[in-house]
């Protein structure tokens, strides 16, 4: 298995590498990074099997040229908003399977218009692989399949402030908390105003309960797409601060994060001062709560799932157990096209097996 791996040597990427490293299946590995000097550094951290290239993920022909000689593609290179598309749609003209931690819905709702594309290619383009979206929609999934009428999801993640994200989060965060985002109410997509929708939600340690807002991450609008006779799709985020969501969405509202080059400019005069955001007393893992609610057998029925972890963690372990599975040959009776993992595992407990024997942290209240 050779693995081209895009913003390899980023900060997401960092637990990423040695699940790559330590799997012997994995032969090859190709840290792609636009900062070469750093993508050489981190492969010369992990060994031999690791190489480094410099690489601009807005070259379209660099991108397809250097997929080709790989068996799989791992794109971490953010926001994704920019840059989920471009890299997917190299992938399909390259004929190499593509896998990312794409977080942003509207970058999911790009990427999906390739999907007769990557069909005809016999591609498959996993997308959103990671924490949110990724393992909650595995665990949305779990539920739905638990009973014989399914209504409400309700999708909700907290973060903890004290981790290490790197700047396309930054970006990300500016993104998602800006202007309107989509939720599945009545069986309708309907747009609400990001930063609102104010719930509180008691999470596991070390987040606790705090308020959760509405957010622009997928789940909301893919979940309602894949599985269908849903009534209601919510999608909730938080964070510890808790000041952090709102202020950002005062920003929105007052202009300075409405495009991607005013963030740029906003992420670089804030660079500074980003210890003001968080502290050492402040959390250091992440967390997910999904909520499966309808009827079994005539009678009402609800169900809980949760995760802890460090962000890194809970998002390159579901991503590596999904590309390992694709290679292997796990998914060849799906035909090419974009999948979103709800709709890529329609039995998604040996998935979630596989998660928890790697040391992913879930509980499941049924």
């Amino acid at each position: 298995m050779k693995l081209l791996f895009l913003g390899g040597a980023g900060e997401m990427a960092a637990a990423m590498l040695p699940l790559m490293r330590d799997d012997k299946a994995v032969k090859l590995v190709t840290i792609a990074d636009l900062d070469e000097n750093r993508a050489q550094a981190k492969a010369k951290e992990f060994g031999d099997k690791f190489q480094a290239a410099g690489l601009d993920a807005t070259d379209h022909d660099a991108l397809v040229a250097i997929m080709k000689s790989h068996d799989g593609v791992v794109n971490y290179v953010g926001p994704f908003y920019k840059f989920e598309k471009p890299c997917a749609e190299a992938a399909v003209d390259a004929g190499v399977h593509y896998i990312s931690i794409a977080d942003d819905y509207d970058a999911y709702l790009s990427v999906r218009t390739l999907e007769e594309k990557a069909k005809k290619a016999k591609v498959k383009i996993l997308t959103g692989f990671g924490n949110s979206p990724g393992l909650t929609q595995v665990l949305a999934r779990k539920g739905y399949n638990s009973m014989d009428n399914p209504q409400d999801i309700a999708v909700n993640w907290g973060a903890g402030s004290n981790e290490a994200v790197g700047p396309a989060n930054i970006l990300h965060v500016m993104h998602f908390m800006n202007g309107t985002t989509i939720q599945w109410r009545d069986g309708v997509h309907t747009a609400v105003r990001a930063g609102e929708g104010r719930k509180m939600v008691e999470f596991p340690e070390p987040i606790g309960r705090i308020p959760v807002f509405y957010t622009g991450h997928a789940e909301s609008v893919s979940i309602p797409q894949n599985l269908p006779g849903l009534r209601n799709v919510s999608l909730h985020g938080g964070c510890v601060p808790t000041w952090i969501f709102p202020f950002a969405a005062w920003m929105s509202k007052v202009g300075v994060t409405k495009t991607h080059e005013r963030r740029l400019k906003l992420q670089k005069a804030l660079d500074p001062f980003m210890s003001v955001f968080a502290s050492e007393s402040d959390p250091d893992k992440s967390v997910g709560r999904v909520e499966v609610r309808g009827t079994d057998k005539g009678k009402p029925v609800y169900r809980y799932y949760t995760y802890v972890g460090h962000i890194a963690d809970i998002t390159s372990i579901p991503c590596f157990v999904a590309i390992k599975w694709l290679l292997a040959g796990k998914f060849d009776k799906k035909p090419g096209g974009v999948y979103s993992a709800e709709r890529l595992l329609d039995n998604p407990d040996s998935f979630l097996r596989e998660l928890k024997r790697r040391g992913l942290e879930m509980e499941y209240h049924e």
